[in-house]
């Protein structure tokens, strides 16, 4: 090392063992960086290197450990006392534990000679009585555990980076007035009041740098800190950020990060005075009704802007109208229907804008006559385009614009259902060229049609039952009872009431879909001619299943022309719920039968119970043909076998 031209050398003797570092051997030697990480077995062999190092020029010195590789069992502040014959710049210590909060201030002293200061990954414990009036100009603690923020007092200090801390809840107030450089970041801090120069006793700040905290509160518009040029929030919670003119004192603040603060923008003034401003990002805010009104009326030097996932569906047409610089644009992941490009017209130096992960699903043709000619690069990818002829033109300019648009061979129509996820380049503009007339013609037509087919259908269950009607009109019906019920009721029909009508005395037979539906047959025609046709009445199971369903409704408005065609027939409600009104007069001609005719209402208790069955036994005898021998004969059936199985 003698013999070489050390200019800017740097040694890194990390994770060799050291036992013994010979003396003198750096003296006069000069380095620009000396890295001794994991490389002693014992605190008194630290102690004998160190001091071995005597006599050595060098800019930046690493000690410690790393994070996987300890050695030292104890650390004692006394290896460091070597130090004060060594010529140092920046010293930097890190993962060194097992040791008390005394030795932690002891290894404060021992560095108070040095500029610039780094300890990372240290269990400093309680630093309440932090030295004063140490020379330090650099100052970084990084990832350690400290007991609550210590009461800094350093007149000389310019740089002070505090991140990544455990242990601490809230800031206290420090007293630095040659303070240009501030970084308090990921410490999840809260801040009762924030900020000017009473909480940092320095008018020098350029640099501050409060984002990954907890809750802040803005309660003063940075009295004091008018030299601010770069300022960060972002991911900490502000409050009354948009309530008044926070940021109006800050006329050299050039670098603005408030994204993901949970700040709702109200005021239209919240970002007055930042008139030197050229970058803001306020990603993962939000705004009222979710519209973007003008509030960048002073930034006429803004040059990059994110506004994404901000849930904005509209933007005011004078959004950007003072924003002659612009160059960066970012609207991503909001929900944007359409591109009106009106507010963008006069971002004449706009080179890139990002619209992906919108709703977007075209453009109008006179809105593409509104973009900004400078305009490099537009992404569009992620979004809801409809490929159908009324979008014809923004299609084809799609296909036009290939070199403007990013990875335009990405953008996939979402609609018609057909072509959604096909290419938008794939869209084929020849199928719009039909003539109008052919299309009126086409319309005329179908419509004809399908009005045609609508009266066939509807007169083609009229005509079925009118014909079932005389063909089994003068016939014995084979079933007393049609059973109408949405399959969400099925468990009642069968646990309850075939159970008890098909069992009970007297037996009746009922018509069930599940069972006495004919296989390979339409059902409409199976509800005419096995339900209908077969049965003297008809069972309706009315429920809030019941009235949502499109088949039920069918059939119950079937049976009513049945009813109405068949002198014999009646319909008998039965009511399983209290049914809201509002729901029931979705169906209207229902509503007015149930107010107009007797109904039952199922009740489950044992009254209830009595009253319901004989009631429904009563409505079904009406009309049957009554066999007392039958009956018997049944009765004696059902009792012997009840008696076979007891």
């Amino acid at each position: 090392l003698h013999q070489m031209p050390l200019l800017n050398l740097s040694l890194d003797l990390s994770l060799n063992p050291l036992e013994f570092i010979q003396p003198d051997a750096f003296k006069e030697i000069k380095l620009h960086k000396l890295t001794l990480r994991s490389n002693f077995d014992s605190i008194d062999v630290m102690k004998s290197c160190i001091q071995g190092l005597a006599g050595l020029k060098v800019n930046r010195l690493v000690l410690g450990e790393f994070k996987n590789e300890r050695k030292l069992e104890r650390f004692d502040t006394s290896a460091l006392r070597g130090l004060h014959n060594l010529t140092i710049e920046e010293f930097r210590l890190a993962y060194i534990d097992n040791y008390s909060s005394k030795d932690s201030i002891d290894l404060l002293n021992c560095l108070a000679d040095i500029s610039k200061i780094s300890l990372v990954s240290l269990d400093l414990g309680n630093l309440k009585d932090f030295p004063k009036g140490f020379g330090w100009q650099d100052f970084e603690l990084v990832n350690c555990r400290i007991e609550g923020f210590p009461t800094l007092e350093l007149t000389s200090l310019k740089r002070l980076v505090f991140t990544s801390n455990k242990d601490m809840k809230s800031f206290n107030e420090v007293k630095l007035p040659s303070l240009e450089f501030l970084d308090l970041s990921r410490n999840r801090l809260s801040f009762k009041s924030c900020c000017s120069e009473a909480d940092l006793k320095t008018t020098r700040l350029k640099h501050l740098d409060l984002s990954f905290n907890d809750v802040i509160s803005m309660s003063s518009n940075f009295m004091g800190l008018e030299q601010l040029e770069h300022l960060d929030f972002q991911h900490s919670t502000l409050k009354q950020a948009s309530d008044f003119p926070v940021f109006l004192s800050l006329k050299n603040l050039r670098y603005l990060d408030i994204s993901y603060t949970n700040t709702r923008v109200v005021f239209h003034g919240i970002f007055d005075g930042l008139v030197s401003l050229q970058v803001l990002k306020m990603a993962g805010n939000s705004f009222k009704d979710n519209f973007l009104p003008n509030i960048f009326r002073e930034m006429t030097n803004l040059t990059t802007l994110d506004l994404s996932k901000c849930n904005l569906e509209q933007v005011s047409q004078e959004a950007f109208c003072l924003l002659p610089r612009l160059r960066v644009l970012n609207m991503s992941h909001n929900n944007l229907l359409f591109l009106d490009m009106l507010p963008y017209k006069p971002l004449h130096s706009l080179q890139i804008l990002d619209c992906s992960f919108n709703r977007i699903v075209a453009f109008k043709w006179q809105e593409l006559q509104h973009f900004p000619s400078s305009l490099a690069s537009l992404n569009l990818t992620q979004n809801d385009f409809a490929c159908v002829c009324e979008y014809q033109s923004f299609l084809q300019w799609v296909k036009d614009q290939r070199q403007l648009l990013v990875e335009v061979e990405h953008l996939v129509c979402a609609i018609p259902l057909q072509m959604r996820g096909m290419p938008v380049l794939g869209f084929n503009n020849a199928t719009c060229q039909i003539s109008k007339t052919i299309v009126g013609g086409s319309v005329f037509s179908i419509l004809m049609v399908s009005v045609i087919a609508v009266l066939v259908y509807k007169f083609y269950f009229h005509l079925m039952l009118l014909a079932g009607c005389k063909k089994y009109g003068r016939g014995e019906s084979i079933y007393d009872a049609f059973v109408i019920y949405s399959s969400q009721d099925e468990d009642w029909v069968r646990n309850e009431l075939v159970k008890n009508l098909e069992e009970g005395v007297p037996p009746f037979q009922l018509c069930l879909h599940y069972r006495d539906f004919i296989p390979g047959v339409a059902i409409a025609a199976n509800i005419i001619q096995e339900g209908f046709h077969k049965s003297r009445k008809v069972i309706v199971v009315v429920s809030q299943h019941f009235i949502q369903s499109r088949w039920c409704i069918f059939e119950y408005e079937i049976a009513q022309t049945w009813q109405f065609l068949s002198s014999r027939a009646g319909i008998i409600f039965i009511v399983l719920h209290k049914l809201e009104k509002s729901l029931l007069r979705q169906q209207v001609e229902l509503y007015r039968l149930l107010n107009r005719n007797t109904y039952l209402e199922w009740e489950d208790s044992v009254l209830g119970r009595h009253i319901f069955w004989r009631r429904l036994r009563k409505a079904l005898l009406d009309g049957k043909p009554w066999s007392p021998a039958g009956t018997a004969d049944a009765a004696e059936s059902r009792q012997h076998d009840a008696e076979t199985s007891t």
